[in-house]
């Protein structure tokens, strides 16, 4: 973030604002309540699905029958299993992803609270809280990509 020297604020009205602001993009991008029920409801998919096939294996070696159609099934059984499992990772690997911004975002906003003085100067501390990494184009311009995942060019 660039402060001029008209533009310094403390943690007034206007820095209760960005406070205010930050909180509420935490919330917002860091929600993981629907994420945990599709988790929660794959987790249960998974479960019944290997039931299944620990079923139909057990069945075709009590049971005489047709191997095609046995292999047919296991495969179908196994198929929806590594596209349910597949799905978990990519939903469990999407809770940790907004978990860790949550954290990320939660000490920016800590560090907002806690300053009291009127920035004047570059501030190491703030700008680690804010900033996730900074591009350099070929055109000379750089981009600015913050913690919550947003961009600023410039």
């Amino acid at each position: 973030m660039y402060f001029e020297k008209e533009n310094i604020f403390t943690l007034d009205s206007k820095g209760e604002e960005i406070v205010t602001n930050a909180t509420l993009v935490r919330q917002t991008l860091c929600d993981t309540t629907e994420l945990e029920r599709e988790k929660a409801a794959l987790g249960q998919e998974l479960a019944v699905l290997v039931e299944m096939t620990q079923n139909c294996i057990a069945e075709n070696a009590r049971i005489a029958q047709d191997q095609g159609e046995y292999q047919k099934r296991y495969n179908g059984l196994v198929e929806r299993y590594e596209t349910a499992k597949s799905r978990f990772d990519e939903v469990t690997e999407a809770i940790a992803e907004r978990s860790a911004k949550s954290e990320r975002l939660a000490g920016f906003i800590k560090t907002l609270r806690a300053q009291k003085e009127l920035l004047e100067e570059f501030d190491e501390r703030l700008w680690g809280c804010m900033v996730d990494y900074v591009t350099a184009g070929a055109d000379g311009g750089m981009t600015v990509v913050f913690w919550d995942g947003t961009g600023m060019r410039g």
